[in-house]
């Protein structure tokens, strides 16, 4: 009765099926562990803006040290003044409603002479054209203390590529906010990292817009996507077994058919 599951037809099928059937599994634990790291990464972010805030450079005492992954978005402070001379904007940035424009970071050095910090000011949109400087609120004279999140040199890599570190852009234009490329640049000593901006002590009178705290309840739909995909593995060798049944029907019909037509004749 189940011979045709011989056939090359049907071969091929339960080939077919035997290959879905891992494949589906291990697609479900990549959305699980893609689940887990989102989950991760929001309790850090959650802890790190939550945490009382600590001087820029007890966390990056160094120049050019990279910031580890579990002190990003850590509450920082900093007091010093601001070098608009080494001034420069970020291209191709957004604000919170979508729009393109510039993210403007100014130099700080510190009042304690431990070297100087970039800071993110904040958002500015675009200007005349994207070889102009666009207008931005000129950085607040005299010493200053700022409050912000910490935040890890950008790089191509910490992008995932979409990002590129491009030549020839125009004057004090750059694609990414990094303290080695800055500090060849201007010759400054950076500390590494730089400080996104949350606000200025004492506050000034224009500032580019500030950008939003980073959303650390979204979990993201990875769990629902996980068990979607277990839900179809667990599918799979049903179907094949519907199928199977299906055929199986079809074909005793057709072989007892002709036994019928025989019956029907006249004695």
């Amino acid at each position: 009765m189940y011979r045709f599951l011989l056939t090359r037809q049907w071969l091929i099928t339960m080939l077919i099926a035997l290959l879905l059937i891992p494949a589906t599994i291990k697609l479900g634990f990549w959305q699980l562990h893609r689940h887990e790291a989102r989950v991760a990464r929001n309790e850090l972010i959650g802890k790190a803006l939550t945490a009382s805030p600590v001087a820029f450079d007890t966390l990056s005492p160094t120049p050019g040290a990279a910031v580890p992954s579990d002190l990003t978005w850590r509450a920082v402070t900093a007091t010093g003044q601001y070098d608009p001379a080494h001034e420069f904007v970020v291209r191709k940035r957004t604000d919170s409603n979508g729009t393109i424009g510039y993210f403007v970071v100014t130099p700080l050095k510190l009042s304690d002479g431990k070297g100087a910090v970039l800071v993110n000011r904040g958002w500015v949109p675009s200007g005349d054209g994207a070889t102009e400087y666009p207008p931005v609120p000129a950085a607040p004279t005299g010493e200053v203390t700022l409050t912000g999140r910490l935040r890890a040199d950008e790089t191509t890599g910490s992008s995932g590529g979409f990002v590129r570190d491009r030549a020839g852009l125009p004057a004090r234009q750059f694609n990414l906010i990094n303290t080695e490329q800055q500090s060849k640049e201007t010759g400054t000593t950076l500390l590494g990292g730089y400080l996104e901006l949350t606000a200025t002590t004492p506050a000034p009178a224009d500032q580019p817009q500030l950008i939003p705290e980073p959303n650390h309840s979204d979990i993201g739909p990875h769990m629902a996507y996980a068990i979607q995909w277990w839900l179809f593995t667990a599918m799979i060798p049903v179907g094949v077994w519907v199928l199977i049944r299906r055929e199986a029907k079809d074909r005793a019909k057709q072989a007892a058919e002709p036994e019928v037509e025989l019956d029907a004749l006249p004695a």
